[in-house]
Formats: structure tokens, C-alpha cells, sequence
């Protein structure tokens, strides 16, 4: 794998000068977290002493299971297949492998140039993710993808100039036991960052293991489109009232700070109530009440009214004609 972190940048900027246009003349967008368990405890060898520690998240791959059934010893030092966006309620989206186990950093590593500091017993405790037949998954930039030669001569997964690291006490998908510890160690985002629910665009995507990549809002909730609006020739929200209460509208988001979703009609419109909604290729979007934490569907099809987004705005599950 050639190591890509210097090209991160300019992938970013290039992102940046899409040119947005919108298609039903309305004005731009213009603006704009779960359990927790007891907190980690050193590891072996006293590489990190107590961590915050997140409960499971609902990944993906949450519920498979690791190494085919035999807890994580096999997977600790596997390739990592795959990688995969996991959507946490305290850290938004998590990187994880394709066993479903979160990857990590660690703070005296360095990204410019790429060199992992985890050698030795550390490396014991955090194994470091090897780099041959790791690959992007939905929601990653594969050219944030590279690798590093670490003192022993192999190779290892790096994320945007990152090392890579899986947790010897993580032993089931979606565990995050090593977020935080020793306040050095913590859950890589896709994009190499520390994970972080700030560290969420305002609109984004996500894989879902029953509805396929649909669109989510800077906290990592699903967004959701109502079949009684109305998106030519310009946006109409027919959820008022009472119906906000449950279905809350998702304030305007800046283009620029958006991945992965349709530019076409990306915009704000104002609402007859006076208060100004985003869209999805013009249509009004929303976020539901009862889903409690990121990766709840809970509002998927309820009353045959309402769907979740496709990144091209489309409802879920309904075909737009």
C-alpha cells in the first residue's frame, strides 16, 4: 500500500471548490451523545492508565461476530479487511476494521512523517493493525489510507498519516474500552482525527446494515424525508404543528460543510412558519424524536408517510417518479 497522508490536503481543498447548484431556485444553505461503562483500566506493562471508555456502539458490523466466535485474540492481529464507519453516541463515527473492532491513535505517534512510538509490551496491549489488504469502505477516503514500516520491520495501517491500533481488551464488535486511556489513546475517526461528534460535517452518510447508505446530520442521526411534501418547483413542508414535535426540522447547512451527499439542490427554504429548513436535492429534511441515538431507524416507514434519505435525496425503500 503506498502511503498517502500528503494528499489528504489537496483532496480536501478540491472538495471545498465544488461549485453548488441548486435546481429549484431557492436560496443556499446558509449555517450550519450513550452509555457509558466503567472507564478502562491500565494495560499490561502500564501502557495507559485510566480512560474514559465508551460502551458498545451500533456498528455496522455490530452484531457479527469476531474471529468466527473465538473472542478477539485472532483478530488483534489480522489484517483488517474492509474498514467500516461505526456511528457512536458520544464520539459520532468510529473507524473500525472489518470484524467490527474499533482502530485507534495514539498521541506519541506522529502523522508527519507517519512513525509509530508503540513498540515492545504497548504493542502487546495495542497491536498495531497491519496494512497488507486493508481497504476503504463506504463513508472513507481511501486516500487517506497508507502504511508505515515500524521498528521490527512490518507494516502497518496508517489513517491520514495515523497509526493504527486495535485494543487487546476490546473483545466484541463495537467496543470502545481503550477510548481515552492514559489520555493518550483514542477511537480514530475516518478521517484520521480523533473521534468526535464535532468532528461530523452538518450532513453526511452512513452504511446501514438494513437501509444502505443514507444521509445523517452533524450528531450522527438518521434524516429522514416526508412523502407529503413537496420539492418542485419549490420546496413545501406539509409537517406543521404538532407533527414538529416528533419529526424536528434540520436547520440550513452550509455546502461546504457536507460529505458524500448530492450537491444538486442542496439548499435552505423557509417555511410558512417562518423558520428555515435544509433540503436534500430540494426536498425538506427532518430528523425523528424517537430515535434516541445515532444509527436508530426508528422512523423508517412509519405511517407509509415517512423514509430515510439516500445521499441523491431520494426516499428509502420508495421510488421517486
Amino acid at each position: 500500500m503506498k502511503t498517502s497522508w500528503r494528499n489528504a490536503s489537496l483532496v480536501a481543498s478540491a472538495a471545498a471548490v465544488l461549485v453548488l447548484t441548486t435546481a429549484c431556485g431557492q436560496e443556499g444553505g446558509t449555517s450550519s451523545v450513550g452509555s457509558q461503562n466503567v472507564g478502562a483500566t491500565a494495560a499490561a506493562g502500564g501502557y495507559g492508565g485510566v480512560g474514559s471508555g465508551i460502551g458498545t456502539g451500533t456498528s455496522p458490523s455490530a452484531s457479527s461476530t469476531v474471529a468466527g466466535g473465538q473472542g478477539n485474540l485472532g483478530a488483534q492481529s489480522a489484517s483488517a479487511g474492509k474498514l467500516e464507519v461505526s456511528a457512536n453516541a458520544e464520539l459520532g463515527d468510529v473507524l473500525t476494521d472489518s470484524a467490527g473492532l474499533s482502530l485507534y491513535r495514539f498521541d506519541e505517534d506522529t502523522a508527519e512523517p507517519p512513525k509509530s512510538n508503540c513498540n515492545g509490551d504497548c504493542a502487546t496491549a495495542w497491536p498495531p493493525v497491519p496494512a497488507n489488504d486493508a481497504s476503504a469502505g463506504a463513508g472513507i477516503d481511501k486516500a487517506l489510507l497508507g502504511e508505515v514500516t515500524r521498528a521490527d520491520g512490518s507494516k502497518q495501517l496508517t489513517i491520514g498519516g495515523w497509526p493504527a491500533y486495535r485494543y487487546a481488551k476490546d473483545t466484541k464488535a463495537g467496543d470502545l474500552t481503550g477510548q481515552g486511556v492514559g489520555g493518550k489513546w483514542y477511537a480514530l475517526a475516518p478521517t484520521g482525527k480523533k473521534a468526535s461528534v464535532a468532528s461530523l460535517p452538518g450532513l453526511s452518510t452512513r452504511n446501514d446494515p438494513n437501509l444502505g447508505e443514507i444521509v445523517v446530520d452533524k450528531n450522527g442521526m438518521t434524516v429522514y424525508r416526508f412523502a407529503k411534501d413537496k420539492a418542485w418547483p419549490e420546496p413545501v413542508s406539509n409537517c406543521v404543528g404538532a407533527c414538529l414535535e416528533k419529526w424536528p426540522v434540520v436547520a440550513p447547512v452550509s455546502a461546504n460543510d457536507t460529505k458524500d451527499v448530492q450537491k444538486k439542490g442542496l439548499m435552505s427554504f423557509t417555511r410558512s412558519d417562518g423558520v428555515k429548513q435544509q433540503t436534500v436535492n430540494c426536498s425538506p429534511i427532518y430528523t425523528f424524536a424517537a430515535d434516541k441515538q445515532p444509527g436508530d431507524t426508528n422512523g423508517q416507514g412509519v405511517g407509509g408517510t415517512w423514509y430515510a434519505v439516500r445521499p441523491n435525496g431520494e426516499m428509502v425503500g420508495v421510488s421517486d417518479k
